[in-house]
């Protein structure tokens, strides 16, 4: 199999691998030239991973700041160096006893606009080396404070020491230092149990394959990828005309004259051709009040 076309493939990735091994995987079973991620997830998580084949390796920097949906468990308790089941337990208390106006207020202080400390098992980088690196050491560094964006939409009790969740969440939210975070608010410690993306920008797990599903497609075409123009849709677009789809594609920049400029709020639009696939992402350039070219595309296969 060798996939020339261009699009993002949503891939239903299972506990256990990294995002990178999926990537490597899926290379291997598309045949893809070029494969990425558009951010990833934690080896012992599962669900949603939207990787970028071919030209769509190019958009992933306007799809960083989308929205995240994830379900899971929180183990009341026992907290971990890594705030998640796979690392080592620090300290071992009993919970309290969660009465449902308890797990209620629980659920609203940790809602809205918060303050998140990133954990030291990150790939933040701290003086140029990886926050991961150090604490594999034994080494812990100070860290500031982030604003995040959480709705923690349900929080419900499953066992005497589980407390199932479903959020939304910001980019460069931690959900396992978000369980952390619930565990010191209730005195007893907490970490990440269960980690499932149910949801990504305006993806969703019900439309994403497994990579067993992918492999055994025998058809190149049968690989269901979304297009890089519909991924993309959250922005403005403008329709270009033949000739100056080609021109575009050149470099020449003269054909985006005719576009009028943008709403105040505006500063990326997608240029698409007639039959709708896209060209080209322009910015605006306010100080000269014209667009100009961020991306070009190749044609789509």
């Amino acid at each position: 199999m060798h996939l020339d076309r261009s699009g993002i493939l949503l891939v239903d990735k299972p506990e256990g691998p990294s995002s990178a091994r999926v990537v490597a995987t899926v290379k291997r079973l598309t045949g893809a030239r070029k494969v990425g991620h558009l951010g990833t997830l934690d080896p012992f998580a599962s669900g949603l991973l939207p990787l970028a084949l071919n030209e769509g390796t190019k958009i992933a920097q306007y799809f960083l700041d989308a929205d995240k949906g994830y379900t899971g468990v929180m183990t009341l308790g026992a907290e971990t160096d890594t705030q998640d089941r796979t690392g080592k337990v620090l300290f071992r208390r009993d919970p309290p006893l969660l009465d449902p106006p308890r797990i209620e207020s629980l659920r609203a202080e940790f809602s809205g606009c918060l303050q998140q400390v990133p954990p030291m098992y990150s790939a933040l980088k701290k003086d140029g080396s990886r926050l991961y690196e150090l604490a594999r050491k034994g080494m812990e560094v100070g860290r500031e404070a982030r604003p995040v964006r959480v709705e923690l939409n349900r929080l419900q009790q499953v066992g005497p020491a589980e407390l199932e969740f479903e959020l939304t969440c910001s980019k460069g939210t931690y959900v396992r230092t978000l369980a952390a975070d619930i565990g010191r608010s209730l005195g007893c410690g907490a970490h990440l149990s269960r980690l499932r993306r149910v949801a990504a920008g305006p993806f969703r797990i019900a439309d994403a394959v497994s990579l067993d599903q992918l492999g055994e497609l025998e058809d190149v075409d049968a690989v269901p990828l979304v297009s890089l123009n519909d991924t993309l849709g959250h922005l403005g677009c403008a329709v270009l005309g033949v000739e100056a789809v080609e021109r575009l594609r050149r470099g020449l920049q003269d054909s985006l004259a005719a576009i009028e400029a943008p709403a105040a709020a505006e500063t990326t639009r997608r240029v698409v051709d007639p039959a709708g696939d896209l060209v080209a992402l322009i910015g605006w350039e306010k100080a000269a009040a014209e667009w100009h070219i961020l991306r070009v595309f190749n044609r789509s296969r």
